[in-house]
């Protein structure tokens, strides 16, 4: 016979607030390289949309 899983209810997170401000600290400083990642992707993504459907410099102009 399975056994019913246990239920848990989290009421309270005691977290020193140094520790906090130097997770977000590392979050922000880790989020720097990830957005350059992001937007060097899409770039790419753009430049090769701009070359299949041929939207150059001004193309928009033309539409």
């Amino acid at each position: 016979m399975a056994e019913q899983p246990s239920r848990t209810v989290l009421t309270d997170i005691d977290i020193p607030f140094g520790s906090l401000v130097l997770f977000f600290v590392k979050a922000s400083l880790a989020v720097i390289p990830a957005a350059i990642i992001v937007g060097f992707i899409l770039a790419v993504i753009g430049w090769i949309l701009g070359a299949v459907f041929g939207v150059g410099h001004m193309g928009w102009m033309m539409l």
